[in-house]
């Protein structure tokens, strides 16, 4: 992190702690996450029901994203955290009940909708699916199983916001965990009854949105909060949400709109080829590795902090806040886009390729990700940006701008997928979103009366190191050959961040600071041990 702990304000310090905490449970989840995936890929690869089965998750997914935490976070924390501030204890209770009440009756009107309207739905979502009738119909079959996990996550990601609100983030952050867990057990079962692969796995997708529910309600009854049903649905803070959240809904559809053209292009297999969905599944998840275990848990840290800044125009404090979530963010996610993109090759041939995961899986989940990890960065930094944006109760400048992406990204779509296959889908995501932060952050830049060039310096002082990291990882990739594929992967790997650390240390990186110092002194304790 980028500043000394004994000059750097409270608000930093619990930031980081917070953060810490959220990126060990994240980081937890996302390494059995890649235990579920390498599993998956070994039982699946990137055939009929890997394709399926992947559409059929990404449909309550989609819908997840657009009522439950994207709303936790733009609309629900922010109103939390005022009513938190200037009502008593037992209001602010009542308001929580009321609001998981409302929660229960849209989620539950959505899943029954969802389930009814599952065939449809499937034809908008592939509809390169339906020159093959058996693809089509397994994946309406897996859409209706799994269409209640849209109640029980969306439920969870409420109950995570209101333990954001009380400053409890152990919970939430080793919640996903329990998904992983259930996943992976439901392919070792599926190993044994391949005829019923899919439906196994489906049901392992609802055990696990049943144990994170039930995680989070234990959590928030730990603390003296039990869920009852109120007497009376009508409350103002629901009011104030729901004028909060009606743009939000928009800039959600917008990002899910995003998401839904890439499924849809992928689909076309006479265009991009086939095996495009699952391709980009499975290097959306190394991508999400970085993002999920840095970027999540410090843009979740940093919204109650940047809230209670902004509920008291304390705005000095709020952009020191910001812009230091941003640097320390970017210090991190640049040089896993560098690592990604140079070592893609290898990455995914070690990670993946095993069973039904043959070349030509392994040739295009590379293009996907070469082209995915150049935006990788982007797609984090714009997480705090937009949080930012939240903080302020500010919902209708993310969505505009998040608009003026999904139009970059459709006819970036287009154009690309036809001469770039499955990487130009991959490409008009990065593009799109190197795009959504620059707009993000020249708003936020006007908003705040300007930043003092603060990220153009970071950014000039960490390019030297970033191209040294490129050159050590790619030399050995392309001139040497090594006996096991495992240990070049490691051999290249441990180079690569040794020779980032050491030359963030040589240039005075400041964001490398206290890493450096914490590494002297770890190293320095084993000395004397030793």
């Amino acid at each position: 992190m980028s500043t000394d702990k004994s000059q750097e304000p409270h608000s930093q310090k619990s930031l980081i702690k917070a953060s810490s905490l959220l990126s060990v449970g994240i980081l937890s989840s996302r390494l059995l996450g890649f235990v579920r995936d390498v599993v998956l890929a070994n039982l699946l690869g990137t055939g009929v029901i890997a394709e399926a089965f992947f559409v059929a998750q990404r449909i309550p997914n989609l819908l997840r994203d657009l009522v439950g935490e994207g709303a936790a976070n733009a609309a629900i924390v922010p109103v939390l955290v005022e009513y938190k501030k200037t009502k008593t204890k037992e209001e602010w209770k009542l308001f929580v009940n009321v609001l998981l009440a409302w929660g229960v009756i849209i989620l539950g009107l959505l899943t029954v909708l969802g389930i009814i309207l599952a065939p449809i739905i499937v034809r908008l979502m592939a509809p390169g699916f339906l020159s093959d009738p058996a693809k089509y119909h397994l994946t309406v079959d897996l859409t209706r199983i799994m269409f209640p996990y849209l109640i029980l996550i969306a439920l969870t990601a409420l109950q995570m916001g209101i333990l954001y609100t009380l400053n409890s983030f152990g919970a939430p952050a080793f919640s996903s965990c329990l998904l992983n867990v259930a996943m992976i057990i439901s392919v070792w079962v599926a190993y044994f009854f391949s005829w019923a692969s899919a439906y196994i796995l489906a049901t392992g997708v609802l055990a696990g949105g049943i144990l994170q529910l039930i995680w989070q309600r234990r959590a928030l009854a730990h603390l003296g909060l039990v869920w009852s049903w109120p007497a009376k649905l009508r409350h103002e803070g629901i009011v104030k949400i729901g004028k909060l959240l009606v743009p939000r809904l928009w800039g959600s559809a917008v990002y899910q709109m995003n998401i839904f053209v890439d499924t849809l292009c992928a689909s076309l297999a006479f265009i991009v080829g086939s095996g495009g969905i699952a391709a980009i599944y499975f290097a959306n998840r190394l991508i999400q590795f970085p993002l999920g275990v840095f970027a999540y848990s410090l843009s979740s840290a940093s919204l109650p902090s940047l809230s209670s800044s902004a509920s008291d125009k304390d705005y000095v404090t709020f952009k020191e806040t910001l812009m230091f979530s941003l640097r320390n963010l970017l210090f991190i996610l640049l040089p896993c886009a560098v690592y990604l993109y140079v070592l893609s090759p290898l990455l995914v041939r070690v990670i993946f390729q095993h069973g039904a995961f043959d070349q030509q899986s392994a040739d295009i989940t590379t293009m996907a990700l070469e082209f995915l990890s150049l935006g990788l960065p982007f797609f984090g930094a714009s997480r705090i940006l937009v949080s930012g944006f939240y903080a302020m109760q500010d919902t209708q400048t993310s969505v505009r701008i998040a608009t003026v992406c999904l139009l970059i990204n459709i006819i970036l779509n287009i154009l690309l997928m036809f001469p770039l296959k499955i990487g130009g889908i991959a490409l008009a995501s990065s593009v799109s979103g190197l795009a959504n932060f620059t707009m993000l952050f020249m708003m936020m830049k006007d908003r705040l009366g300007g930043t003092s060039g603060v990220l153009r310096k970071f950014f000039l002082r960490l390019t030297p190191s970033l191209i040294v990291m490129a050159a050590v990882i790619y030399l050995p990739l392309t001139y040497l050959s090594f006996h096991s594929k495992i240990g070049g992967l490691i051999l290249i790997s441990l180079a690569g961040w040794i020779s980032f650390i050491v030359s963030c240390h040589v240039t005075g990186v400041p964001e490398f600071k206290p890493v450096w110092n914490l590494l002297k002194r770890k190293f320095q304790a084993y000395r004397k041990q030793n």
